[in-house]
């Protein structure tokens, strides 16, 4: 098939660019033809809460990429969905993750299938935001009632598509399919935790649990310091690793650690971590942290597979469909206590070894080809 592919990407940064890069090489990889047409403007700088949207590395190699779609001008949606029209991709694929795009999305696509070719069908990494606005309810509709198929990353993801087609009597049920987040497997060998530990600096001979991506406040993190103090006397040589760019108040938190006491015990890297950096924070770690309050699915817990890291999630949204539950790690309530318990057992029980195994079996079910036949399946229904 021709296929476009709508969405952030190179010269963006982030875990969907990430996303989109590779999903274009699996599509490659299968013969297909793949341009990704990305944006001139992703959002304005005022809406933008980190320091940078850009990527500082090197562009991809072998991926054909269009800087075309300014997210804020109606008239340039008008033109690309015209340009796509007359492109006649076999599929279009649109990436939504939140309802600021939805209405530049809804209106490409409508326009783009009028040469009665053009199949339209959404990636949906999140269709109700983890910090949910009025938008949501105003442009989603929009967007859905110009799709003709639906990708989730979740079975929760699904059912929110569903609960936004139910907004809309008149939108007709589109067909959807749900195929898991695939493992993020582009980021190189797994390093022993000694050359990650004196790669960051860091000693060797504690233990260590990650959180890490960018900081918002539904990731939880001010429960996982909560559970911290309620383990650390019994864990005397914990600590936390948090890496990533802080998108709220960062004082917060340090406020909560020094509150705690717990300035000796947490390593801060409030940055973008690039993708050549990433081996050496899991590395290093024992366990992998989620501790989200609220969640669709998540990029990390596939590049947790990646480097066969066990994991603590929260059971909410899609994580607890990954994260077996004291298999490969654990899905424990978004509370303190629960998160702490799970830390006790985990680091006082060695539960390591045993986990680590069972995600080597595991990892194998979510190779990228089954996303890329999910978009296959739909097309064909």
């Amino acid at each position: 098939m021709k296929i476009i592919l709508l969405g952030t990407t190179y010269p963006y940064r982030g875990g969907l660019a990430t996303f989109n890069e590779r999903l274009a090489r699996q599509f490659q990889e299968e013969g297909h033809e793949v341009e990704l047409w990305t944006f001139t403007l992703q959002y304005p700088s005022f809406l933008f809460p980190g320091k940078t949207q850009y990527s500082a590395e090197q562009p991809p190699v072998g991926l054909a990429i269009r800087r075309e779609l300014n997210s804020c001008n109606p008239f340039n949606w008008i033109r690309v969905g015209h340009q796509i029209r007359k492109a006649a991709p076999d599929m279009l694929i649109c990436c939504y993750w939140m309802s600021f795009f939805a209405p530049s999305y809804g209106l490409i696509s409508r326009i783009a299938k009028r040469n009665g070719k053009t199949r339209c069908i959404a990636l949906v990494h999140n269709m109700i935001p983890h910090e949910p606005s009025i938008l949501d309810k105003l442009f989603a509709p929009y967007f859905v009632k110009s799709q003709d198929g639906f990708v989730a990353l979740s079975e929760s993801v699904v059912k929110d598509i569903e609960k936004v087609e139910s907004l809309k009597l008149k939108v007709e049920r589109r067909p959807k399919v749900s195929s898991p987040h695939p493992i993020y497997d582009h980021y190189g060998e797994r390093m022993s935790k000694a050359a990650a530990c004196q790669a960051l600096n860091i000693p060797a001979d504690k233990q260590y649990m990650l959180f890490f991506g960018l900081v918002r406040a539904y990731k939880g993190l001010d429960l996982l310091l909560d559970a911290f103090v309620r383990v650390k006397d019994q864990l005397p040589h914990l600590q936390l690793i948090i890496a990533g760019e802080f998108y709220e108040d960062e004082d917060k938190y340090r406020s909560q650690i020094a509150a705690n006491k717990l300035e000796e015990r947490v390593i801060l890297r409030n940055e973008f971590i690039p993708d050549a950096d990433l081996r050496k924070y899991f590395g290093a770690a024992d366990l992998i942290v989620q501790p989200y309050k609220s969640a669709t699915q998540s990029g990390v817990t596939q590049v947790a597979f990646h480097f066969e890291k066990p994991m603590l999630v929260t059971n909410v949204g899609g994580l607890g469909e990954i994260v077996h539950d004291h298999q490969m790690g654990y899905a424990c309530e978004p509370t303190a206590e629960s998160i702490a318990v799970d830390l006790l057992d985990y680091f006082t029980n060695d539960r390591q070894a045993a986990y680590t195994e069972y995600l080597q079996k595991e990892k194998t079910k979510y190779a990228w080809t089954n996303i890329t036949r999910a978009f296959t399946k739909i097309v064909k229904q």
